[in-house]
């Protein structure tokens, strides 16, 4: 959770930042990171800045815990609560890191620069744009939101991607209960006003559709009984079912969970329009086109990349791919000395079926033509870890070892196989390749990861520590990114579901706990770097929780 990954406050004096590079760091290497998101303020948290001359440049001048984004549209939790000004968390460092509020707008790879902007309207004086050169570029910007080309979405519903979202979300929400007790309207005009659309059933979609039903009935009844049954929270989904990137246990769970709240759940219906008034869909197993009025419609379906960067891929040889490319070790493909991390960024596995050849060779150290279970041991290890989708594929079959694959069509220990063998045991290992979510977590491990690289990347250069290089001699100079899944948490109430390391689901009330200790973390001890001024601003329901979970921690 995000609790858990979080970054924690440097405990050393920093000294005072100053604004001018002078001669020493000039000498040194310069890393630009673009953004200040989990993944580029993980990458700064534990860089060696001594060693790098090391600038930052982003439009947003704070960082945002965005997992409690949901709970800030409701209020359950203030904004003030999960952001924390960029400047304060680098001038924590024991180095020095320079920070340039500016938006990028252009990568030239074939030159090393950068060309940015400020991009706040206001009437100073002065040149808004400026360029940066760089000997290593961090690309962590995120995603922005992906309307698929949706005829009304931009004009006419809300996003929920950064902290001025949700604030606006809870505006919006309050305003529609507030239209809907007006006199003179009749009920279908409340009941429309009360109807809340929520477009996307994954994870951030499910979070405020769970967060707003909570809203709703502890608080908005209250203050609103004239009103209470006529509100209506509607999840549509073009997929068959919500949350299902996840375990399917989960999915069922959270499905099932809403229908007991009372949360209209539409599956298989793709949305083709959107108006100030209606919301217009098509229904895939009947391929009717149906129109739902509302009263607010959150649209969060998934991301797309940014401009600059869809640029970025022209120049490279990418423009054919959804998002930026990278291989295991996070490293830009088609461009040297250029690493993406995050959402804006996908990392290609190799299939290991590309290099079975060489893999067989590097194996068969008689040059037998044929490989012994011995033989294959000595290089189990690199295997796994070079090609991960190795193991999947094993746990999926329930086999214990790699050397299980060593056997005969009827199932019989084999002591050796030829290549033909070899690439049979193999075969069907690539099918487990997997695209990792687009979660902070993700983010925020790779941007520990990487900041480790370039710790030790003149350390390990003459003594690589990675697998063996099967096409080549010698090995990898570091260990390929391994994403380790901690835990997965949805729905709210009184009930909740996670996914856990090692195939294992959570569910029930006991799960909710799992929650509450990733917020109590952040609430009670600071994590992130975000400063709490001594307390957390949560809502009064939530409080007895915490302290109870305090207690127990």
């Amino acid at each position: 959770g995000g609790g858990v990954v979080a970054y924690s406050e440097a405990q050393v004096d920093a000294s005072k930042t100053s604004v001018q590079v002078n001669e020493k760091d000039c000498k040194k290497k310069r890393v630009v990171v673009l953004g200040t998101g989990w993944a580029g303020i993980s990458f700064l948290k534990d860089l060696d800045v001594s060693a790098y001359d090391v600038q930052v440049v982003s439009p947003r001048n704070y960082f945002a815990f965005t997992p409690l984004l949901p709970s800030v549209t409701c209020g359950t939790v203030e904004a003030r609560s999960i952001v924390e000004p960029v400047r304060n968390i680098i001038k924590k460092r024991n180095g020095e890191i320079q920070f340039w509020e500016a938006e990028c707008m252009k990568i030239d790879a074939a030159n090393k620069k950068l060309l940015c902007r400020y991009t706040v309207e206001n009437n100073l004086v002065g040149n808004d744009e400026f360029s940066l050169e760089y000997d290593y570029l961090v690309i962590a910007v995120g995603a922005q939101v992906n309307t698929f080309n949706t005829p009304g979405v931009l004009e006419n519903c809300h996003f929920l991607k950064e902290v001025e979202d949700a604030q606006k979300i809870r505006r919006s929400v309050i305003d529609c209960f507030e239209k809907a007790v007006l006199p003179g309207l009749s009920e279908e005009e409340r009941r429309i006003n009360l109807h809340f659309v929520i477009v996307g059933g994954g994870p951030t979609g499910v979070e405020f559709a769970a967060e707003l039903h909570d809203f709703v009935q502890e608080d908005l009844v209250n203050l609103y009984p004239s009103v209470k049954d006529l509100v209506k929270i509607t999840v549509i989904q073009s997929g068959d079912h919500i949350l299902n990137m996840f375990d399917e246990r989960i999915s069922g769970f959270a499905e099932q969970k809403f229908r007991r709240d009372g949360i209209e759940v539409q599956t298989g219906s793709r949305v083709i329009s959107v108006s100030d008034k209606e919301i217009t869909m098509k229904l895939k197993a009947k391929g009717e086109i149906c129109s739902v009025p509302h009263g607010l419609v959150v649209w969060s379906t998934g991301v797309e990349t940014r401009p600059f960067v869809k640029d970025f891929m022209g120049q490279i040889g990418q423009a054919n791919r959804r998002v930026l490319a990278t291989d295991e070790w996070l490293r830009v493909k088609g461009c040297e000395d250029v690493y993406a991390l995050g959402d804006c960024a996908t990392i290609t596995q190799r299939k290991v079926m590309e290099d079975i050849a060489a893999i067989f060779k590097a194996a068969d150290k008689d040059n037998s033509g044929f490989l012994t279970v011995e033989e294959f041991k000595d290089v189990i290890d690199d295997i796994l870890e070079r090609y991960p989708q190795v193991e999947h594929y094993l746990k999926s079959k329930h086999l214990r070892d790699v050397t299980d694959l060593m056997k005969d069509s009827e199932g019989n220990d084999i002591d050796e196989v030829d290549i033909e063998g070899f690439k049979l045991a193999l075969c069907q290992a690539d099918s487990q390749v997997k695209n990792l979510p687009a979660t902070a977590q993700v983010a925020a491990q790779q941007g520990a990861y990487l900041s480790k690289c370039f710790n030790r990347k003149y350390k390990w250069k003459d003594n690589p520590e990675g697998p063996r290089r099967f096409r080549g001699s010698g090995r990898h100079q570091f260990h390929p990114f391994q994403y380790v899944l901690l835990v997965v948490s949805y729905a709210r109430g009184e009930q909740a579901a996670a996914e856990l390391p090692g195939d294992w689901v959570s569910m029930g009330r006991s799960t909710q706990w799992l929650w509450y200790s990733q917020t109590s973390e952040l609430a009670y001890s600071g994590v992130g770097g975000i400063r709490l001024d001594s307390k957390i601003h949560f809502r009064k329901r939530f409080k007895p929780h915490l302290r109870q979970q305090q207690r127990t921690l």
